[in-house]
């Protein structure tokens, strides 16, 4: 059995040598993934588009505006002057910002009455439209306690205005809240669940599509011997990828590695027996490598919308909670960012562990049982 397999793994690895196009894509779009989504999937919300519709013409409205415009986290674009003008750059996604300051604004403060400030947000994306309006409150309110202190000053009150409560944030792991250290680590999973899985599936399928499947058939070359000289080629393939985009990540987007490369070098062993035994299940189901392709993008886009990655789990309905369980990639995306981010160790990553043994475990034995199938 051994040297057979050895024969079936080193065919495997001298067929992808030969393949340049092969070659070429199991190293160089993983880095072009990472490079891509590290730079372009960026939730920090800076330099908001925004405009300015003051009806007030006032000193008062003219402070307001200036916290606003030395502020980084918004770009002032636009002074307007109509409600037309309003709705088209909201309409035509000019900007993502106007703040509306009334005929009355200066009045009603000089008066010590409530002077609304209307702020108009673009929701089209309910993220980050949540987060600009949240900038833009914290701006006002601080402009409004400042309105506050200066009442009480005219009232005689010596003392300085505070807030009852005092909110001290403090971020662990991500101290200044970097986006791209979050999400890189999971886009290191995200990308190694691709070229495994694509690697595997398309693997069984060329072997019908050259015309060496029937011989394999023949062959004493048992259904679990075939599995693992499939399997083992492509594993090995993938750590080395795996190795090329860590280390993209570290020393190009200098994302910390704070834990132990053994354990996250036993957590991608572990998510790749998941990964391969899907490819190969995609493989028994598919009679070309165009049908393996397709089933493979039906199975990696609903793993990376249930893995945690973008949407938060405990967002999803329960329902879709539960099938999250079923998702290998939501394990290894929890590996991943602990290992990285929080230096994580196998005590507190071992019942993510244990799921991937499992459902790998299931994966690969449902694939051996269908290669049994088809050979009945």
């Amino acid at each position: 059995m051994i040297r057979r397999l050895r024969h079936l793994i080193w065919k495997e690895f001298i067929q992808v040598v030969r393949d340049k196009k092969l070659r070429l894509f199991i190293f160089l779009p993983p880095i072009i993934q990472l490079v891509a989504y590290g730079y372009a999937i960026n939730f920090d919300v800076k330099n908001v588009p925004t405009a300015i519709y003051d009806q007030s013409h006032s000193a008062a409205s003219r402070q307001l505006i200036y916290r606003f415009t030395s502020s980084e986290y918004f770009e002032v674009k636009y002074f307007i002057s109509t409600q037309e003008e309003l709705r088209r750059l909201i309409d035509e996604n000019e900007v993502n910002l106007v703040l509306h300051f009334p005929y009355d604004f200066a009045r009603r403060l000089k008066a010590d009455q409530e002077a609304p400030v209307q702020v108009v947000v673009d929701a089209t994306d309910s993220n980050a439209a949540l987060i600009v309006a949240r900038y833009a409150t914290n701006v006002i309110s601080d402009y409004s306690l400042e309105i506050m202190q200066e009442r009480l000053e005219k009232l005689g009150a010596v003392q300085a205005l505070s807030l009852p409560v005092e909110v001290e944030p403090r971020a662990w792991f991500n101290v200044n809240l970097i986006s791209r250290y979050s999400f890189v680590p999971g886009v290191i999973a995200m990308v190694i669940m691709l070229v495994s899985l694509m690697l595997t599936a398309l693997a069984v399928v060329r072997e019908k599509e050259i015309g060496t499947m029937e011989q394999i058939l023949v062959s004493p070359i048992r259904p679990v011997e075939f599995m693992l000289g499939k399997t083992i080629p492509f594993i090995v393939i993938s750590l080395l990828d795996m190795v090329v985009i860590i280390l993209v990540g570290v020393l190009w987007f200098e994302v910390p590695l704070r834990g132990s490369v053994l354990v996250l070098l036993l957590g991608a062993i572990t998510f790749l027996f998941n990964s391969v035994g899907l490819g190969l299940f995609i493989s028994t189901v598919s009679s070309t490598q165009q049908q393996a392709m397709m089933a493979g993008v039906f199975f990696f886009t609903p793993a990376i919308l249930l893995s945690g990655l973008i949407f938060p789990i405990p967002n999803m309905p329960v329902y879709f909670q539960y099938v999250t369980y079923l998702n290998p990639l939501r394990y290894f995306v929890v590996v991943v960012q602990g290992i990285f981010l929080r230096g994580d160790g196998l005590a507190i990553l071992w019942p993510q562990m244990v799921g991937m043994c499992i459902l790998g475990g299931a994966l690969l034995t449902l694939s051996v049982l269908r290669f049994r199938e088809r050979l009945a």
